[in-house]
């Protein structure tokens, strides 16, 4: 009897060692900040027309949960799915499906591409040939970054001295739809305190022009019975702000999901309200995560 007592204490030491030592790159969490399982996740996921996947740019679980949602979706909708992402320029659209198709391979895509992200490589090739090894369509949604750059020095009013073609690479909503006094917009200037610049609204009307363009073209792409997958940086779509905004006031009544990354440390200084509206799916990173290079 004492044996089995001696084993039983020492069963219990080593479960309560064992989960001391336990450590976990993520959490997944709901939106109603109780914790939630991958499967349950991707099956709420896969009856939405569009998911919009907010990362951390240089964080690698963003990265390996991207493509594991990928292809977790792929598995249930086949090529209902498609994919889009920040990290390309609509102009590069068509070397990117001439790419997808086998026409040529990366030595020669890569040269091609404008404004190519550092971390393509570590970071978003994955996704890329995940959808040319599907027969997926990837989509470049973002605004070519000369012309965000170029309503950031002069304004709006910029794009009436652009030509019909340029127009075309930029949301055509962006002049109808802003307003600085959008949340998304309005706590740009909020977080300048007392040092808001003379040319406040030019900023914050080239971070529209980019929420605008991704909505225009995730729009433009879509057909109805298609789910959309798309990628960018947490802040273009936390709390259905960003492109999920725009898509609401250009198409209003689709069925859109949101995920973002947040650390450890900005969870636990998040209100219940925080957490209950950020996204409907949040992964909480380890804090001390070593990062990719971009």
């Amino acid at each position: 009897m004492k044996q089995i007592k001696a084993s039983f204490i020492l069963f219990l030491f080593l479960i309560t060692s064992i989960s001391a030592q336990d450590k976990s790159a993520y959490k997944l969490y709901s939106n109603k900040g109780k914790e939630v399982r991958y499967k349950k996740m991707i099956k709420d996921l896969q009856g939405r027309d569009m998911v919009f996947f907010g990362e951390y740019h240089t964080n690698p679980i963003s990265h390996w949960l991207q493509l594991e949602v990928a292809q977790s979706l792929f598995e249930l909708r086949g090529k209902d799915l498609f994919l889009g992402a920040e990290m390309f320029e609509n102009g590069n659209q068509l070397v990117l499906n001439e790419y997808l198709q086998g026409f040529y391979g990366e030595e020669k895509m890569i040269p091609e591409v404008t404004q190519m992200w550092g971390n393509y490589k570590t970071d978003y090739k994955p996704l890329v040939n995940f959808a040319k090894d599907n027969g997926l369509r990837f989509i470049a949604t973002n605004i070519p970054r000369r012309y965000a750059s170029m309503i950031n020095k002069k304004g709006i009013d910029v794009l009436r001295e652009l030509s019909p073609e340029a127009r075309k690479m930029i949301g055509p909503d962006l002049e109808k739809y802003f307003d600085p006094n959008v949340k998304a917009y309005a706590e740009m200037a909020e977080m300048m305190g007392s040092h808001v610049p003379p040319n406040m609204l030019n900023i914050q009307t080239a971070q529209a022009s980019k929420d605008a363009t991704m909505a225009h073209f995730s729009l433009k792409n879509y057909n109805s019975g298609n789910l959309l997958l798309h990628f960018q940086g947490s802040y273009h779509s936390n709390y259905d702000q960003g492109i999920i905004w725009w898509i609401n006031k250009i198409q209003p009544g689709l069925n859109i999901a949101s995920i973002s990354t947040v650390t450890h440390a900005e969870w636990e200084k998040f209100s219940e309200e925080e957490k209950n509206t950020i996204a409907d799916y949040i992964i909480v990173v380890a804090d001390n995560m070593t990062q990719t290079s971009r």
